[in-house]
């Protein structure tokens, strides 16, 4: 399938939070929280000007896809965009032609396209101030073969989640980041 279909078969974002029950409440607290600076209102208009849609690979269970989808609606709803919601794990093949490092199905992955279907970004799985917060944690956890890695790792994954919901700078992080690639790579 080419991404005008994949963006046909979505789910709309409506539907995708509809479905949700995993991390639901939390996506609908940082969307509700999260406001865009009014001073790139006007630059979020240029780019409506584009006409761009919006692939979201994600998955409900997805810490990263509960801190991103609600920052990537707001810019979406300012900027004009359409956005549709696939599954990860039920489409494999789409995702395994956006993988991370070449070798991770990591998400949510956005695939803004034109109005013609053609992509014109990826963004994700993590703007690069979440990423290394990611990655300091998974630092400080033992080897996976270690008896306490899966009670370490479940009180990192807690203490990432209780970080994304309420952190206000995470948020702005990856909305600078996801502006600053659309604006790199659409306006210039």
């Amino acid at each position: 399938m080419n991404l005008e279909q994949w963006f046909t078969k979505g789910m709309t974002p409506e539907d995708y939070l509809e479905y949700m029950s995993v991390h639901k409440e939390n996506t609908e607290a940082i969307k509700r929280n999260f406001t865009i600076p009014q001073d790139d209102i006007e630059v979020l208009n240029k780019l409506g000007d584009h006409s761009l849609r919006v692939i979201a690979i994600t998955e409900d269970w997805c810490g990263d896809a509960m801190l991103n989808i609600p920052i990537l609606l707001k810019v979406a709803k300012s900027a004009g965009m359409d956005v549709r919601m696939i599954l990860r794990d039920e489409n494999l093949d789409l995702m395994d032609q956006y993988l991370t490092n070449g070798i991770s199905r990591a998400i949510p992955i956005f695939i803004f396209i034109d109005r013609d279907g053609n992509e014109k970004l990826v963004w994700g799985p993590r703007a690069p101030m979440v990423k290394k917060i990611v990655d300091d944690e998974r630092a400080k956890l033992p080897p996976k073969d270690h008896e306490l890695f899966p009670e370490k790792q479940k009180e990192m994954i807690q203490r990432l989640t209780s970080q994304y919901t309420t952190d206000k700078e995470i948020w702005q992080e990856v909305y600078e980041s996801l502006k600053t690639s659309l604006v790199q790579n659409v306006l210039m």
